[in-house]
């Protein structure tokens, strides 16, 4: 039966999703994603001390409502809205109820107060934070082929690729409106056909009664799309060839354009945390030679900020700001950050 399994053919989002989310998926390995690549999550508490302070302004733009709620989509192992809820005012932290929402078994040790569920709750007044949900929303691949043809991308359990029938339907269109390829000269150009990810962001975003909805992913707009795509697998800490067999994380950056609904506004996460107080500025010296320990700790903080949003790094992530029946919380500062204000 393995054998047989190995030589079936399939297209990549089927592929995709057996070995990410089926009974022996790489998310639901023990380990959990930090075991195999870091996110801004993992990469200083800052991040959470941001997300911290976001909650906040829409806890101030919903008029402090008595249950504000928090939810993180695709938590990990809970590390994301453990920080959060640690970095809140104790004001806040009384009033928030946080969920967690993730396939993988509730981790043991979590903060009793999060609530740990396998789909949103519903509904929602405050923000649901997406952090690296969507670029593992599995897609299909599109290659053109020799006629000029969008084929979709077969594949077998081992990698192997070959060429299929071709797209139509919704995907065709979608492909035409949001990623098009080429009908001369576009031999072995690819696209994610990332209509699967826009039908999962509207239905999260349909849980939000009140508040705001963030997604943060790699990710690219249409007038930046790569030609050859972005499919890749990641396995302990080092990226490597995508292999539908449940060993490797499996990934695509998001077209964040396209998944974004009226009132949407995309910044990059340079920006958005920047509005947010992460700037990364180094210390004074003077502090150095008055207070050393506390320059040290100012140093290690600017250093990890300076990670959070450097440009061909973390920084370049898209965030995708979708407000529901409140003003856009980052709007006047996200635009003076943008100018170097």
């Amino acid at each position: 039966m393995a054998e047989e399994a190995a030589d079936v053919w399939q297209g990549w989002r089927a592929a995709a999703e057996s070995a990410l989310y089926g009974p022996e998926g790489f998310y639901r390995r023990p380990e959990g994603p930090a075991g195999h690549f870091r996110t801004s999550v993992h990469a200083s508490p800052l991040y959470a001390a941001a997300v911290a302070r976001l909650l906040c302004r829409v806890d101030e733009a919903l008029g402090r409502p008595d249950t504000l709620d928090l939810v993180d989509m695709a938590a990990g192992r809970g590390e994301l809205v453990t920080g959060v809820l640690a970095a809140l005012p104790a004001e806040v932290a009384a009033r928030t109820r946080a969920y967690a929402v993730e396939i993988a078994a509730r981790p043991p040790d979590l903060d009793p107060r999060v609530t740990w569920l396998t789909e949103p709750p519903r509904p929602v007044t405050g923000l649901l934070f997406a952090n690296e949900w969507l670029d593992n929303v599995p897609v299909d691949v599109a290659e053109v082929d020799p006629e000029g043809v969008p084929r979709r991308v077969l594949v077998r359990r081992d990698g192997t690729e070959r060429l299929g029938e071709p797209v139509d339907g919704a995907e065709a269109r979608w492909l035409e409106r949001w990623w098009p390829l080429p009908e001369e000269g576009g031999e072995g150009l690819r696209a994610e056909i990332g209509l699967p990810r826009d039908e999962a962001w509207s239905a999260v975003t349909g849980t939000l009664e009140r508040g705001l909805a963030v997604a943060v992913d790699y990710a690219h707009t249409r007038g930046s799309r790569p030609p050859f795509g972005t499919l890749t697998g990641f396995r302990e800490g080092r990226e490597t060839a995508p292999v539908p067999d449940g060993s490797c994380d499996l990934t695509a950056h998001v077209a964040l354009d396209a998944c974004a609904l009226p009132g949407a506004r995309l910044l990059t996460q340079r920006e958005a945390l920047r509005a947010l107080g992460i700037t990364g500025a180094r210390p004074s010296l003077e502090l150095a030679s008055t207070r050393p320990a506390e320059y040290l700790r100012a140093l290690a903080s600017a250093g990890e900020a300076a990670e959070l949003t450097a440009t061909g790094g973390l920084g370049d992530f898209g965030w995708l700001l979708q407000p529901a029946g409140v003003p856009d919380v980052l709007d006047d500062a996200a635009k003076d950050a943008a100018n170097g204000a």
